[in-house]
């Protein structure tokens, strides 16, 4: 079978990434600038062979992924796989109200715990197998083409930790931009890393997910 080349995109900017307030499924739209990201995104993809675009149905992910699919005239495919983690009893509050409320939870938290789950949410080793079963079953659909995945910060932490064959709770180094472009490249025997972090299109105007 044919490697499947990846594009996977962390949506805009919305008003809770301002003020480090945790999402999870919630869903909560883009801010004006997570708009003018998306559309940024969507230009700098203009010109590339594009053959298919997978999206969250949450709006964060959907709106960006519209912007990114309208210069191919394409369809937006929802996945509901490619949801944030699920954190349960965590949406809603700032990190900071998390540490202050619930502080032994959130030491599970902060020191990546695989196995830990917010009251309602999800474990990463649960995002982890709901992720990657999606990403390839999504590429094994495109051998040989371009796909577009949009989604979230958690999403993109664990495509690039099974890229790079990292521990779910090894420390994380690298960034997961609003907006940003990630290059993946899959093929039966898994993902490999192309390309990271790519937000020349922003001018440098990106918020990382600080609580992936």
């Amino acid at each position: 079978m044919e490697s499947t080349r990846l594009i996977a995109v962390r949506h805009g900017e919305t008003a809770w990434n301002v003020d480090t307030r945790i999402q999870g499924q919630l869903d909560i739209p883009l801010n004006a600038k997570g708009r003018w990201q998306a559309r940024r995104a969507g230009q700098a993809l203009a010109d590339e062979a594009i053959d298919a675009i997978y999206s969250s149905d949450l709006s964060r992910a959907w709106e960006t992924a519209q912007a990114i699919a309208q210069p191919h005239a394409l369809a937006v495919a929802p996945e509901t796989r490619l949801r944030e983690r699920g954190f349960g009893q965590f949406e809603g509050r700032t990190f900071r109200e998390i540490e202050a409320q619930l502080p032994d939870q959130a030491q599970r938290w902060r020191t990546r715990d695989p196995e830990f789950a917010p009251p309602g949410g999800e474990s990463l080793l649960d995002l982890r197998t709901r992720v990657t079963h999606a990403v390839a079953e999504i590429a094994a659909r495109h051998p040989g083409q371009q796909v577009v995945l949009v989604a979230h910060g958690g999403v993109m932490d664990v495509l690039y930790r099974a890229a790079t064959r990292q521990a779910l709770q090894a420390p994380r180094s690298w960034p997961l931009g609003n907006a940003a472009l990630n290059r993946l490249l899959w093929s039966p025997q898994g993902l490999s890393l192309v390309g990271w972090g790519d937000d020349a299109h922003l001018s440098g105007e990106s918020l990382d997910e600080t609580s992936a």
